[in-house]
C-alpha cells in the first residue's frame, strides 16, 4: 500500500500571512478622464475576489472593465468603475468607505448611511426562505399569514427564473420588533407557509420553506438567492443561445451537451465557451451576453459556489454586450475534465446571468405585511419579478 505523506500546515498560517500582507487598496482617478481605477493588491484567499466585487457592487457601482491576477497565491485585481451616472467616484467618503470595506473584510464592515449598506442576511431576525413555483398573488398570501400570525416583515427580497421563485423575508414580532425565537411559533408559521406554497403546486412538485437561524457570520441576501435558485434546478433547462454577432462568428458554443454554430447577428443572448490551455492547465470559460449592473457578482457568485478558483480574468464591455474570460481550476487543482462537468458550469453560468432580467423589476422590495405595492400587483394579478 503506497503511503503519501503530506506537510503539515498551521491553520492560523493563513491568518498570519493576511496580518503581515494586508488589503491595498489604491483609487486613482488621475489615469482615466471617464472612471476611476480601483486596484487592490493582497494575500490570496478563496472567495477574496467575491468579496472585493460584493463591495462594489452593494455601493451601485458600475464595473466597466476588469483585470484579475491572483496566481502565486497573491491577488492583484484592477476595476474600472463609474458611479449610476457614469461619473468618476469623488466623494470622499465614499472612497473612505471602499478602501476601508476591502481592507476589512475578514471583521464587521464600516457603515456610512443607510442608502450605501451592503444588503446582508440579517444576523437578529429569523429569515424566511422559500422555492418553488411562481405564481402571481404568492408574496401577497405569504406576507398575509405573516401578519395574521403576529409577525412584521422588516425586509424581502425575491427572485424569479424558469417559472420558478425563491425568497429570503426577514420577520419580526408585530407586537415589540423583537426576533421570533419560540421553536413552537417557528413551527407554526412554517407549517402554515408551506400550505400557502403548496396550495397550488402538482404532485411531487419540488418546493421548500424553511426559517433559518441567526448566522454567527455574514451572508450575502443575493449570494443567498443563488444558492436557493440553483438548489431548486433552475439551470437544468438553460443552454447556450444559438445566436451570434460578427465577433463569435463560426465559434463553437458549448450548452445543453451540444455545439451550435453561429447564425444570427446582433444576438443579445448568453453564450458560454470552455476550453482548456494545455499550456498551464487552466480551464478558460469565455461568457457573452448582455451588459448590466451586478454582472460581474453574480458570475463570479457562482463559480465560488461551484469551488472553483479564479486565476486570471479579463472582463470589458462593448456598447450593450459583456464579455467576461476567466481562467480557473477547481479547488482541488483539476480544470474541468468531463463533458456533464462542463455542461453543468455552462447551465449554472447563464442561469446566474439570467435570474436578474425581467421586463418589470421592483427594487429595493422593503415592505409592510400587505403593502400598496403588493396589493396593486394582487388586482393586476402579476407575478413578482426580480430584484
Amino acid at each position: 500500500m503506497d503511503i503519501t505523506y503530506r506537510p503539515y500546515i498551521d491553520p492560523d498560517f493563513e491568518v498570519l500571512i493576511e496580518r503581515i500582507h494586508p488589503p491595498r487598496v489604491c483609487i486613482d482617478n488621475d489615469t482615466y478622464r471617464d472612471c476611476t481605477l480601483v486596484k487592490v493588491d493582497s494575500a490570496n484567499k478563496h472567495g477574496m475576489l467575491l468579496e472585493i466585487v460584493q463591495v462594489l457592487t452593494d455601493l451601485e457601482l458600475v464595473i466597466s472593465k476588469s483585470y484579475i491576477s491572483s496566481d502565486g497565491g497573491w491577488l492583484m485585481d484592477v476595476f474600472h468603475v463609474t458611479d449610476q451616472q457614469m461619473n468618476k467616484i469623488t466623494d470622499e467618503s465614499l472612497i473612505q468607505y471602499i478602501q476601508e470595506g476591502i481592507c476589512v473584510i475578514r471583521r464587521a464592515r464600516p457603515s456610512i448611511g443607510e442608502e450605501t449598506r451592503p444588503t446582508l442576511m440579517s444576523i437578529e431576525n429569523k429569515a424566511l426562505e422559500m422555492t418553488g413555483m411562481d405564481r402571481p398573488g404568492l408574496m401577497s398570501e405569504m406576507s398575509a399569514v405573516l401578519a395574521e400570525l403576529g409577525c412584521r416583515v422588516s425586509a424581502a427580497m425575491a427572485w424569479t427564473h424558469k417559472s420558478r421563485a425563491a425568497c429570503i423575508i426577514y420577520v419580526e414580532d408585530a407586537s415589540n420588533g423583537e426576533p421570533i425565537r419560540d421553536p413552537c411559533r417557528v413551527a407554526q408559521l412554517q407549517a402554515q407557509l408551506e400550505n400557502v406554497v403548496e396550495a397550488h403546486h402538482y404532485d411531487n412538485e419540488r418546493r421548500s420553506v424553511r426559517f433559518t437561524a441567526p448566522a454567527p457570520g455574514e451572508t450575502h441576501t443575493e449570494r443567498r438567492l443563488h444558492q436557493l435558485m440553483a438548489a431548486d434546478g433552475d439551470y437544468k433547462t438553460c443552454c447556450s443561445c444559438c445566436g451570434s454577432d460578427d465577433d463569435i462568428d463560426d465559434d463553437d458554443v458549448y450548452g445543453q451537451g451540444r455545439h451550435y454554430k453561429a447564425k444570427k447577428k446582433e444576438c443579445y443572448g448568453t453564450h458560454v465557451k470552455i476550453e482548456k490551455c494545455k499550456e498551464t492547465g487552466y480551464s478558460i470559460l469565455t461568457v457573452r451576453s448582455r451588459d448590466r449592473p451586478k454582472l460581474l457578482f453574480d458570475t463570479v457568485c457562482t463559480l465560488t459556489d461551484m469551488q472553483y478558483i479564479v486565476f486570471h480574468a479579463a472582463i470589458s464591455s462593448k456598447e450593450s454586450i459583456a464579455i467576461q474570460e476567466y481562467y480557473v481550476k477547481h479547488k482541488s487543482g483539476r480544470p474541468l475534465d468531463s463533458d456533464d462537468e462542463k455542461q453543468l458550469v455552462t447551465q449554472r453560468l447563464i442561469a446566474a446571468t439570467e435570474r436578474r432580467i425581467s421586463h418589470v423589476c421592483y427594487r429595493n422590495l422593503y415592505f409592510s405585511p400587505i403593502g400598496k405595492q403588493e396589493k396593486l400587483r394582487i388586482h393586476n394579478s402579476t407575478c413578482l419579478c426580480r430584484d
